[in-house]
């Protein structure tokens, strides 16, 4: 079982699905299953894709993408959301090509998990000022207040990279959601 609820496979989708399903698939054919989670809905599965592809991956982003991947994988274990951790942690280790550094990061964040204090020598002390951010906007978000957008101001971090900061934030907690919500299980070639 691929999750909770029924799925339309690729083989037979047709219309607006199958055309969101040829977005989505990789050169070999596969298909995430969180993607599959929404084709029920295939509008759900067209806003996800844009939300994704918009707040990771577009060319006007400031921020590093193995930042904003980073970003994920820290959000995505403090929701204990083991499927978006293993796909996002292999596209950070992807995107820094440094396996003990990748590493370090995990460890760091896993230390960090029920408050944000120190994040090491892996960050910076602006990406660490963002990172408890996303812990703040994650575990506590009725707490956020402005200070902490004044404090990633104070080190660095321009509006705009605040509000991609934010996005990512929300788009993972969305995502950790729809994964946990819909026990949308990991695909078995990525199982540890």
């Amino acid at each position: 079982m691929m999750s909770w609820i029924s799925t339309i496979e690729y083989d037979v989708s047709q219309g607006k699905l199958r055309k969101c399903y040829q977005r989505v698939k990789d050169a070999n054919g596969h298909i995430d299953n969180i993607m599959k989670a929404h084709s029920l809905r295939p509008q759900a599965m067209e806003g996800h894709i844009s939300l994704y592809k918009n707040v990771l991956h577009h060319e006007g982003n400031q921020l590093p993408r193995w930042y904003l991947e980073a970003i994920g994988v820290y959000v995505s274990l403090i929701n204990n959301c083991h499927y978006c951790v293993t796909h996002h942690f292999d596209g950070l280790k992807e995107l820094v090509q440094d396996e003990t550094k990748t590493q370090e990061m995990r460890q760091v964040f896993e230390e960090n998990l029920t408050q944000a204090i120190d994040f090491g020598g892996c960050f910076e002390q602006k990406q660490a000022a963002g990172l408890k951010y996303a812990w703040q906007l994650t575990v506590k978000p009725c707490q956020v207040d402005e200070s902490l957008v004044l404090h990633c101001k104070a080190l660095g971090f321009d509006d705009g990279e605040i509000l991609e900061l934010n996005q990512v934030v929300a788009y993972f907690n969305y995502a950790n959601r729809t994964v946990l919500g819909l026990g949308v299980e990991l695909e078995a070639d990525l199982w540890d």
